[in-house]
């Protein structure tokens, strides 16, 4: 029984020096956190401005330099294109208004003399004819 007994103390043991181990490494960790931590250092400086007198020359302050502006490229406007007519052709001759039986309307657009066209009649029908 004494082995048993012992075997539990030897156990019991173990495990409280375990408990200790850890418990010293975690106290050894916080102790260093703590040292490593500088303590904070805050200042404050409460005063009242009160000007000195100054027996000094005065102060002297240049103005500014003069602000230079590159002048503008020059302009150069293209030439415009050439003018040139071209007289119609011999055998193109255009028909400036459509013939439709009792209706004459101008045309929109030029057509050939002769070609077919319409005009639109009182009531928006197309009436049909040809130029002239």
């Amino acid at each position: 029984m004494t082995e048993n007994r012992s075997f539990s103390i030897r156990r019991l043991f173990a495990l409280t020096a375990r408990r200790a181990m850890a418990l010293g490494i975690i106290a050894v960790m916080t102790l260093g956190v703590m040292l490593a931590a500088a303590p904070a250092q805050a200042r404050v400086f409460v005063g009242v401005g009160v000007p000195l007198p100054y027996f000094g020359p005065p102060a002297y302050y240049y103005p500014p330099p003069p602000v230079y502006y590159a002048p503008p490229p020059p302009v150069y406007y293209a030439p415009p294109p050439p003018v040139t007519y071209a007289p119609p052709g011999p055998s193109a001759t255009y028909g400036q208004s459509c013939n439709a039986g009792s209706y004459v309307c101008p045309m929109e657009r030029p057509a050939p003399s002769g070609a077919s066209c319409f005009c639109r009649g009182n009531y928006g029908e197309r009436v049909n004819g040809y130029t002239q």
